[in-house]
């Protein structure tokens, strides 16, 4: 008796590996799409990142910056005035996202605030369509609060205007905005 492999013409065999590896190409491809994506932000501002307390620096992928010391304890949103970055931190104190801002012109000062109100979106006082306003504090009657213009773009020149929002990429503001209820804590540092 013969092998079933000689029995089969050789179109079923081309048909057959190409059947094969088409498969094993979407497999991959499925995997790639669903596994770890493991990217830093370090150049322009809003690049996500999955936060790694200890990362290893490669040469392809620098190493995200490490949550400030004295930022408090739990669940927080922390805010870098120096570095224009926001972590988010769960209850463990571990951060689980961070990623760059472009700030206002007027400060919240260093300290410890919590979100005083949300609004889905509205038109900033810089005349953009923003979402995922996030309030947490007032400067010399100016409101500070986290937001992302709805369609993605940054800031313009605020030309002298005094402006509290702090403006974040359309993911991150996303992000944000699932993460931090009213009330949760934001911690400002230098």
């Amino acid at each position: 008796m013969r092998p079933v492999a000689a029995r089969l013409p050789s179109w079923a065999w081309v048909t057959g590996l190409t059947a094969g590896a088409t498969v094993a190409v979407v497999a991959l491809a499925v995997q790639a799409h669903h596994g770890p994506h493991p990217t830093a932000a370090v150049s322009r501002p809003g690049a996500s990142a999955a936060a790694r307390p200890h990362a290893s620096a490669s040469p392809q992928a620098p190493a995200v910056p490490a949550l400030p010391d004295a930022s408090g304890e739990g669940r927080r949103i922390v805010y870098s005035l120096a570095g224009k970055r926001l972590w988010l931190v769960d209850a463990t104190g571990k951060p689980v996202r961070t990623f760059a801002v472009w700030p206002g012109t007027v400060d919240p000062r260093p300290g410890r605030y919590s979100i005083t109100l949300r609004t889905q979106s509205l038109k900033g006082s810089d005349g953009v369509e923003i979402e995922h306003v996030m309030y947490f504090t007032k400067v010399s009657g100016v409101n500070v609060a986290f937001s992302n213009a709805l369609d993605g773009s940054s800031p313009p020149p605020a030309n002298g205007q005094k402006r509290g929002g702090i403006r974040l990429h359309k993911e991150d503001g996303a992000a944000l905005w699932a993460f931090g209820d009213q009330g949760t804590r934001v911690t400002v540092v230098n």
